[in-house]
């Protein structure tokens, strides 16, 4: 008798497809929408984290038109990221997690946001008390709770948007 259930290689050949997809549906996108405000960028394609991650470089280091993209503090990048999930849903019909970057914003950003994981945690460990960080985005907020899960402490995200943080709590 033969199992009609797919094996986990084949599911994972389908979720990788999948995700390649909707990282080509956000190029062409992205692509399009680079043309129309006339700025000159490359844009990167991977898996990450079991989501689509698209990026948009410079092919100059020291041109900085790609960070109007971003906005002061991620706004502009957040909205377009919502925009190019909606027009990778508008294509394939199903909900994207896709995540965007633009001239390295994104990943500066993590960066930033560990250190003050890190020092927050060092208070934490210290004083034995919780401590509540600034709002963040949802991007920010899972940064930090990955950075506290890291370093084997707990930590809940607190409040009702745009007001939304993260408290650390001791282990």
């Amino acid at each position: 008798m033969t199992s009609t259930q797919p094996d986990a290689e084949s599911v994972e050949s389908t979720s990788t497809k999948r995700l390649e997809e909707e990282g080509e549906i956000a190029a062409d996108y992205l692509e399009e929408l680079l043309d129309i405000a006339d700025l000159d960028g490359d844009i990167d394609i991977d898996i990450d984290h079991g989501r689509a991650a698209v990026e948009i470089v410079s092919e100059d280091p020291a041109d900085r038109s790609l960070s109007r993209l971003a906005g002061p503090d991620g706004e502009v990048l957040d909205a377009l990221q919502e925009l190019t999930r909606l027009a990778v849903q508008a294509k394939t019909g199903e909900r994207s997690r896709l995540m965007l970057d633009v001239a390295g914003y994104r990943s500066a950003r993590r960066a930033e946001l560990v250190a003050v994981a890190e020092e927050a945690i060092a208070r934490v460990k210290e004083s034995g008390e919780a401590v509540a960080l600034d709002a963040m985005n949802p991007f920010e907020r899972k940064v930090v709770h990955d950075a506290v899960a890291s370093a084997g402490m707990s930590s809940d995200s607190d409040g009702v948007e745009p007001n939304r943080h993260v408290v650390i709590r001791p282990a």
